[in-house]
Order: C-alpha cells, then sequence, then structure tokens
C-alpha cells in the first residue's frame, strides 16, 4: 500500500528579472546594441531616448489620450513591427555607417582562377572543383581521396576513382602558393623543396632530410639525422636553414574569409596626473524610457467603466509591455552598476600596474578577490570578466589579464604568476641554444632569483607560454 508523504525543501530559483540581468551582464558590448534593438522590436512599451521635459510630456498626452481606443487594439490585430521600423528612411545615422569592405579574392577564388588554366575537360574540371573544396583554410587537403570519390558518387552521381582523383590533384600541387593541395606537413614542405633547384646541394640535401629523415627532424633528433645520411653538423645546419624558411601553411590562416571584427572595450581608463578615472563605454549605457503613451493607454482602459473580456486582456497585455520595459531599463541600470564596481575593484587592487603597466607590479588576484570586495557572488564575476576589456594608455586588455595565481618568495611575499612566467620566458630568450635550459635548470635559476617553484609548475607555465622543451628548443 503507497504512503502519502509530505516534505518540505528548500529551492532557490531565479526570477525572471534576475535571469534577465545575467544575461545581459554576460553579453559583451559589441553585442549589447542587437539586444537592445531585439527588445525594442517585440515590446512598443519601451523606447529609445531620456526622459521627456514636462511640456513634451503634456503635449504627448494630451495628443495620445485621443486615439488611446483605438491604438492598442490596432496592436494586438495588425502586424506591427515595433518601435524600431527597419524601413525609416528618416533614420540618418544609417547613412553615416561605416561597412568594412572586402578587398582582393579569397584563397579559394585564386585556385579555381588556376583550375580555369588547365587542360581540363568537364569531367575533370568537376573533379578538380571538388577538391579545392575540401582544402582547408590553411591549404591542406585532409580528407582521404577515397571520402572524396564516395562524395561525388553520392552527391553528383559522378563515377571516379582514386587514381584519377590523385593525378587531378598532382595538377592542382603546381599552383600559386607553393605547396597548397599537401595532404601531410612533410608533403607540403617537400613541394616546396621540388621548385628549388635541385642541382644545389643544399637543397638536395633538405629533400633528403625530409623524406628519409623527417620524424627525426620533427623531434630534432639532429645527431640521428647526421649518422643517418652520413653527413656533418654543419652540412646539416645549412640544410635545416632551408626547411625552416619555408612556409608550413600555404594557404595562410584563412583570414581572408572571415568577418573583419572591431576590438571595442567596455572600459576606458584615464590617467589623469597619477588619479585614476574609469569611463563605462558609452555603448554600455543607452538612453531607454518606458513609452508615456501606453502609460497613458493602461490609466485609460483601467478607469473605464466598461469591464468585458476583451478589456480585461487588452488592460492584461498593457501591463505585461509595461512591466516588461522596466524590468529591462532596471536590468541595464544593474549592469552598468555592476560592470562598473567590479572594474574599481580590480583597478584597487591593481593601482600600482595601471600607473605604468608593468606587469611585474600584477599583484596575485582570483575571482574570489573581487567577489568579496564587491559583496556579489564568483559566478557574477566570472560573467563580467570573461568577456570584458579595458582600454588603457599602454593597450587594449580583456579582464582575464589582470588575473593570476599567486607564488610565495623566499622574503614570504606573494607575487603573480604572470611575473614569474616573464621570467621563465626572459630565462628562455636568452639561453644558449645550442644547449637549452632543461625544466630543472629553470626551477633552480628561478629558485636562486627567490621565486619558491617547483619543477613541475615550471613545466605547467612553459606549456601555456606554448613554450616546447628543451630538445625541441635546440638549435646546431
Amino acid at each position: 500500500m503507497q504512503k502519502l508523504i509530505l516534505s518540505q525543501s528548500l529551492q532557490q530559483k531565479l526570477s525572471p528579472q534576475q535571469i534577465q540581468f545575467i544575461k545581459l551582464l554576460q553579453v559583451p558590448t559589441t553585442e549589447l546594441n542587437t539586444r537592445i534593438e531585439e527588445e525594442l522590436e517585440i515590446n512598443p512599451a519601451l523606447e529609445e531616448g531620456d526622459a521627456l521635459s514636462s511640456d513634451e510630456e503634456n503635449k504627448d498626452q494630451f495628443e495620445e489620450k485621443e486615439d488611446s481606443n483605438n491604438s492598442t487594439e490596432d496592436y494586438l490585430h495588425d502586424d506591427y513591427t515595433g518601435y524600431k521600423m527597419s524601413g525609416n528612411s528618416n533614420n540618418s545615422l544609417d547613412h553615416n555607417k561605416e561597412y568594412p569592405l572586402s578587398i582582393g579574392t579569397t584563397l579559394h577564388e585564386q585556385l579555381l582562377t588556376q583550375l580555369g588554366f588547365l587542360n581540363l575537360n568537364e569531367h575533370q574540371h568537376i573533379l578538380g572543383k571538388q577538391l579545392l573544396g575540401s582544402i582547408d583554410a590553411d591549404g591542406y587537403l585532409r580528407r582521404d581521396l577515397d571520402a572524396i570519390v564516395n562524395d561525388l558518387a553520392f552527391s553528383q552521381g559522378i563515377e571516379t576513382n582514386k587514381f584519377e582523383l590523385s593525378e587531378i590533384l598532382k595538377k592542382i600541387q603546381t599552383f600559386e602558393p607553393a605547396g597548397i593541395g599537401a595532404q601531410s606537413l612533410q608533403n607540403c614542405l617537400m613541394l616546396q623543396l621540388e621548385r628549388r633547384d635541385p642541382e644545389e646541394y643544399e637543397n638536395n640535401l633538405a629533400h633528403q632530410v625530409l623524406k628519409v629523415c623527417f620524424k627525426e627532424f620533427s623531434k630534432k633528433h639532429y645527431d640521428k639525422i647526421e649518422l643517418k645520411l652520413g653527413i656533418s653538423s654543419i652540412e646539416l645546419k645549412d640544410a635545416i636553414s632551408i626547411i625552416t624558411r619555408l612556409n608550413p601553411k600555404p594557404g595562410g590562416s584563412g583570414d581572408e574569409d572571415r568577418k573583419i571584427q572591431y576590438l571595442i572595450p567596455d572600459f576606458i581608463l584615464k590617467n589623469i596626473n597619477g588619479s585614476l578615472e574609469i569611463i563605462l563605454n558609452a555603448k554600455n549605457a543607452p538612453e531607454l524610457r518606458v513609452s508615456q503613451s501606453y502609460s497613458e493607454m493602461l490609466d485609460t482602459y483601467d478607469s473605464s467603466k466598461k469591464k468585458d473580456k476583451k478589456l480585461r486582456e487588452t488592460v492584461s497585455f498593457i501591463k505585461q509591455k509595461l512591466d516588461a520595459a522596466k524590468w529591462f531599463i532596471d536590468a541595464i541600470k544593474q549592469r552598468q552598476t555592476t560592470l562598473l564596481n567590479t572594474m574599481q575593484a580590480i583597478i584597487n587592487i591593481q593601482y600600482n600596474y595601471f600607473q605604468e603597466g608593468d606587469e611585474n607590479k600584477l599583484k596575485p588576484m582570483i575571482l574570489k578577490d573581487i567577489a568579496e570586495r564587491i559583496d556579489m557572488d564568483i559566478s557574477t564575476v566570472s560573467r563580467v570578466v570573461s568577456s570584458k576589456s579595458i582600454q588603457t594608455d599602454f593597450g587594449i586588455y580583456p579582464l582575464k589579464h589582470f588575473f593570476s595565481e599567486g607564488i610565495s618568495t623566499q622574503s614570504g611575499e606573494d607575487v603573480s604568476s604572470r611575473e614569474v612566467k616573464n621570467k621563465l620566458r626572459t630565462l628562455i630568450n636568452q639561453e644558449n641554444k645550442i644547449k637549452p635550459l632543461s625544466d630543472d635548470k629553470i626551477e633552480k635559476l628561478l629558485k636562486a632569483e627567490g621565486y619558491n617553484i617547483a619543477r613541475r609548475t615550471v613545466a605547467k607555465y612553459r606549456e601555456q607560454l606554448d613554450i616546447p622543451v628543451a630538445r625541441l628548443r635546440k638549435e646546431l
């Protein structure tokens, strides 16, 4: 027999207003205007602009009362696009906007042009276009030819085979830039070397290094290469010099196919005679207001003696839109306050750094430090820090740049891990590349300078700086 049991439990749930605030908080400045435009479109009770003067309000109130009985019903039944009409030709701002233009041709377009110069029949041309479409932004063809054969059969009903595709690919690999269409790094470098004079000893030796000893070359096992090819270290050094001047990414990074993006800082820091002043980017402080006409409509309908179902629905609709407008404006204001409080707390902790921009003056700081100062949850601080940036006299930096772990020194003080990383980078930049410093040696050198650091921490910081191990930093 089942028993009914009553139990009480406490659950923390976010209100719609809190959810809206959280979503707005993590929106970066570049996207905030789009979010506001969306809200203006769906809520006619929300308008752009500051509060109206008393004369303007009285004038608007008189005019809006004349047709308030019709306007809300029109909204309920018409396809009304909101406060911002997309076809508003009176908006002079639209004519002054600057739009980035794409100049030149993309890599794919250049390759298609070169394909047209080949003496190919219609069938071969289709195969060539399929191969070009499979080339990555960096210039490599990483897809297996068998997979491309299947693509052509299923998507276009074209029969071919791996051999036929490979013959077309060989022609594509003669295109500019050199190395395009390579199926591996080794293949890419060898394609470029094949365009050099094979009669020159250094070019021929470089080709042999890549063809016979590529594994040893990639791991910088130079002694094994010398032994395997029977050459001296001087000869190998000349060959390595040629190889390292080749382009490992013949297609570039693919930037020409990407949209142009502009970095817009959320904060602007001004140093006025040693006094730091933080300003919120104007794009983060839009002027919004609740529509006076909708407020008047609500008063009119609310005071009406007629209380039928349709009127109650109309009143409910107007209240919903007015409440949504107020919540949105409050969320925007709360966002501004939270942004400023967070940034001010960061400046207070990193005051010495912001005076000069010397990274060695950055103090250890974690999210919890800021959360405690502004009396907010760590997750809230994280949302602010993750997508915001600040413009200073010495550059634009993401807020994450100012957070780091603490490392203790022999004097008992805590220093930023960023300072330790800078020291580590300096040691490696100044090392003898013929005999690079091991992590153990770096650990000892850092300890000699007063930093209490373990070898595993040295390895972690080195990896975070994208610095390879000593063996891979070795040069002849």
